[in-house]
């Protein structure tokens, strides 16, 4: 199975945090065109990337796009930035990071400032850093210079951190959560594209997840499209890693294959399909238990309309939400084998109405 993932670099390289999606959705977009149409954008930022138009059953694959980010909130007069979060932080980690502020006409490079630690006193030592406690210096020294680099209140902002190799077959890179579930979705629909299954099947980079408390992009995309059914793309905590409860969380490990979700919005017998093709596959899975919400997308999409067949598949992935997620490309690739493996055999017939 090839790995080529120079389009991943391109993909993960791309600033797209919640809400303005636009680069890397261009970049998803101008992929999904070499081999698949019609390839579209809706107004919410979700793009859409679709296969045998005229196949039934019509199944939806989505992976969202966007990333957790910052949000200027204020510029004071010498020329500091103050930001809000988009989505979910640890401050810990933003503390002397490199930033790229999405302006108006360029991309402007800062960093995050705090006060150095020999100005502190013993006490503050001990207290975690909130981000409203932070800035961006961008070397400007007037509110008025920042301005003339085409700065506004509402900038989007992202850690200027690119995709790197590691060793055992591992990438790490900001936005792996989950840009890498766009691209799963995108690279299912390539293995699809040479010998067309019976199913229509389209690719959905969705938008807004990471804010997305009613849904986010997924639940607009998903009352559009009407699927019969719908599998989720995400990522989820590896457990390989030391202090992690598995009692609580599972057993996930870099390597290990796709993990695949049972419970709340994850359809049981979508979920019994997906382990079935795994298994004559011979690709490696885990099982997730979701007792309440899933906290992805198909939260969004599994009540939309009368109820969507909704599977959940994820990606074990170290670090979340920090400025270097770690994933193992063998996952990415068995998850995509999976899930066209999964299309495949879907037939005008299948129905997964519990009975």
């Amino acid at each position: 199975m090839s790995q080529d993932i120079s389009f991943l670099k391109q993909l993960l390289d791309a600033a797209g945090p919640s809400g303005f999606e636009v680069r890397a959705g261009r970049v998803w977009r101008t992929e999904a065109s070499t081999f698949a149409g019609p390839v579209d954008v809706d107004a919410t930022g979700n793009s859409f990337a679709v296969l045998n138009v005229s196949g039934s059953p019509h199944v939806m694959l989505a992976g969202h796009i966007d990333e957790i980010g910052l949000q200027i909130t204020h510029v004071d007069e010498e020329g500091y930035l103050y930001v809000a979060e988009i989505g979910g932080w640890d401050p810990q980690v933003l503390v002397g990071q490199r930033v790229t502020i999405l302006g108006k006409s360029a991309e402007v490079p800062g960093v995050i400032g705090k006060k150095a630690v020999h100005l502190m006193t013993p006490d503050d030592r001990e207290k975690a850093s909130k981000t409203r406690q932070l800035w961006v210096d961008v070397g400007a020294s007037s509110r008025d210079e920042v301005v003339s680099l085409g700065i506004r209140v509402g900038d989007p902002i992202v850690l200027a951190q690119s995709m790197i190799h590691l060793a055992g077959n591992r990438i790490a890179s900001r936005a792996i959560d989950n840009r890498v579930g766009a691209f799963i979705v995108l690279e299912a629909i390539r293995m699809l594209s040479d010998n067309l299954p019976a199913a229509r099947v389209t690719a959905v980079a969705t938008a807004q997840e990471e804010i997305g408390q009613s849904g986010g992009g997924a639940r607009a995309s998903a009352y559009q499209l009407e699927p019969d059914v719908a599998i989720v793309v995400d990522v989820t905590f590896s457990t390989d890693v030391p202090d992690v409860e598995k009692k609580e969380l599972g057993e996930h490990r870099l390597g290990g294959g796709p993990v695949l979700s049972r419970g709340s919005a994850s359809h049981n017998s979508v979920f019994e399909m997906l382990s079935s093709v795994a298994e004559e596959e011979e690709i490696p899975y885990t099982i997730q238990a979701s007792p309440r919400s899933t906290r992805t997308d198909a939260d969004g999409i599994h009540l939309t309309r009368g109820g969507i067949p909704t599977g959940l598949i994820s990606v074990p992935n170290r670090y979340m939400h920090s400025p270097n997620e770690v994933v193992s490309v063998d996952d990415l690739f068995n998850t995509a084998k999976l899930i066209a493996a999964f299309v495949r055999r879907l037939r005008v017939e299948t129905d997964f109405t519990p009975r």
